[in-house]
């Protein structure tokens, strides 16, 4: 097998010993040489060889979406896709387009509103019944948290003014006690509940166009956690593991599971880690609140002009026993948790965790990979220091921070002072694993690295950034997004960095992501991608 040299070009590494190297080596799917150019070729010296001429352009490790919602991700592509609605009346329009163009009978399925852009109106199910009356319609607030649906949809499930709001959830209602159409968090299963699920095929056909998009960005692996529907944990590995037995599997995957799963998976002894370098189980999802636009994050204190504090979606001693019993039996956790309250309660059951498996010595199983909170999005000053003592993920995504900064001043008001706190959790000593949350915001890294840099959306809003004391450096946001994942993954050996002996994942850019002025970040694209040594896309 021939060796692959990339020459001539500007090879940044995240490697301190060698920040910046002109020329690399690959044979047999890693890393075998980096330096000058001359010392790369003398390395590979008697192997046949390739090459790519760099001309000049730069180059980094493969980048990690680290909090990807895959399978969603490639069923968007064909769903009613309301993001860049500024009002209901537009949201109206692309709804009775997407109608229009269904088979009779079939759920208009679709996402992406944010009431907050629509005057924090929510929107009613007679909103929808307006455009969409005759077959049923679920849509998902941008966030996931919350599903709008039309009365079709409602009587399919069964849903009267007499039906109560679950536990952990809502049932928005108006003054009469009728059902809105709206429901939020665990209120979301009753609708569920009566829609068909995708079939294999359709699952399978949206990972692979996600997979397309992925590395069309230079995104070369992914971690996957279920959405708020925890059939996403199973089905998605199933599928990860088709696709590889097709040889259709071009990016590496890391999947958790969710809640439902935990017991099946200590009675079958798995564990965090098991896979390979392809597909590996990263260990168990759980949600401990809501979210911001819902005001479902479970606050400390009530949110501005308000008299609650949120929402806590699990009982607080089951989210404590769980997080026990998992860690005991060598399964790390991911938790969503948004607001101070919910993040104060995760790290404290990650303590008392941390405190069993001391006591439990040499009876605790190996718990290979570090535990995350996904999010992390608002966190009380006192707690801050707390996720590196207890060597705790902060697994963020820079792009909800430049979505939600009207949502965050309305709601958090001074509090935003500790919103989003990245380089408050960076100095602090904590690792950063950077992510999309696709399909609720892009799946493009490099609208994450701007937003991590710049505290600012692509169009200059705020002018001078939001909360700017919190901004990363160019090369600190990069690194979040490659090796703080392998950290996450337990690959730091091999991944996120290119070096000897490393994984042959990098990414060839279309501009150098450390010389260009930052507020041009955002425009930044992969012109080629490779994984394991070899080419998988090119622009």
């Amino acid at each position: 097998m021939s060796a692959l040299v990339l020459y001539n070009g500007q090879i940044y590494s995240l490697d301190p010993a060698l920040p910046v190297a002109e020329a690399l080596a690959i044979h047999h799917g890693r890393v075998v040489a980096i330096g000058s150019e001359s010392q790369v070729r003398a390395a590979i010296a008697g192997i046949p060889r390739e090459t790519i001429d760099l001309r000049g352009q730069s180059a980094i490790p493969g980048l990690t979406d680290a909090h990807v919602h895959i399978t969603e991700q490639g069923l968007a592509l064909r769903e009613a896709r309301l993001g860049q609605a500024t009002s209901l009346t537009q949201a109206q329009a692309i709804i009775a387009e997407r109608a229009a163009t269904l088979p009779q009978d079939t759920w208009l399925r679709g996402g992406g509103w944010d009431q907050t852009a629509w005057d924090h109106r929510w929107p009613h199910r007679r909103d929808l019944d307006a455009v969409c009356p005759d077959r049923p319609a679920l849509l998902s607030r941008k966030d996931g948290h919350s599903l709008w649906v039309n009365s079709r949809a409602m009587e399919l499930a069964g849903i009267t003014a007499a039906t109560p709001d679950p536990e952990g959830g809502q049932i928005q209602r108006d003054q009469d006690g009728q059902p809105t159409g709206i429901f939020i968090e665990t209120a979301m299963e009753l609708i569920r509940a009566a829609v068909p699920p995708h079939t294999a095929a359709e699952r399978l056909d949206a990972l692979r166009a996600a997979q397309r998009e992925a590395l069309g960005y230079g995104i070369t692996s992914i971690h996957v956690v279920p959405a708020t529907d925890h059939s996403t944990g199973p089905n998605v590995l199933r599928d990860l593991q088709t696709l590889r037995a097709q040889g259709e599997l071009t990016f590496r995957a890391l999947v958790y599971l969710a809640y439902p799963d935990l017991e099946g998976a200590i009675h079958m002894g798995l564990r965090s880690g098991l896979g390979d370098h392809w597909l590996r189980i990263g260990g168990l999802k759980l949600f401990a609140d809501g979210s911001l636009g819902s005001e479902s994050a479970e606050l400390l204190s009530p949110y501005e002009g308000r008299h609650h504090s949120g929402l806590a979606t699990i009982d607080p001693e089951l989210l404590d026993t769980t997080v026990r019993r998992a860690n005991l039996h060598g399964i790390s956790l991911a938790i969503h948790a948004i607001g101070d309250g919910a993040n104060r309660k995760v790290l404290d059951a990650f303590e008392r965790a941390a405190a069993d498996r001391r006591a439990a010595g040499s009876g605790a199983a190996p718990l290979t990979l570090p535990n995350r909170i996904e999010h992390v999005q608002l966190i009380h000053p006192d707690d801050l220091p707390r996720l590196a003592k207890l060597a705790v993920i902060a697994s963020m995504q820079p792009i909800h921070c430049t979505s939600d900064i009207e949502a965050a001043d309305l709601l958090w008001g001074e509090r935003c002072t500790h919103a989003y706190a990245w380089r408050s959790l960076h100095d602090s000593g904590a690792t950063l694993a950077f992510g999309s949350d696709a399909p609720v915001e892009s799946m493009n890294p490099w609208l994450g690295i701007h937003a991590a840099t710049r505290r600012q959306r692509p169009n200059g809003f705020p002018r001078a950034g939001w909360y700017t004391e919190q901004c990363l450096d160019t090369t600190t946001a990069i690194r979040a997004y490659c090796h703080g994942p392998a950290i996450a993954s337990g690959e730091a050996d091999v991944k996120g960095r290119l070096t000897v002996g490393s994984l042959a994942d990098l990414v060839l850019l279309n501009a150098d992501p450390l010389l260009c002025d930052p507020s041009d970040l955002h425009t930044i694209t992969a012109v080629m991608t490779i994984v394991d040594g070899k080419v998988v896309y090119e622009r």
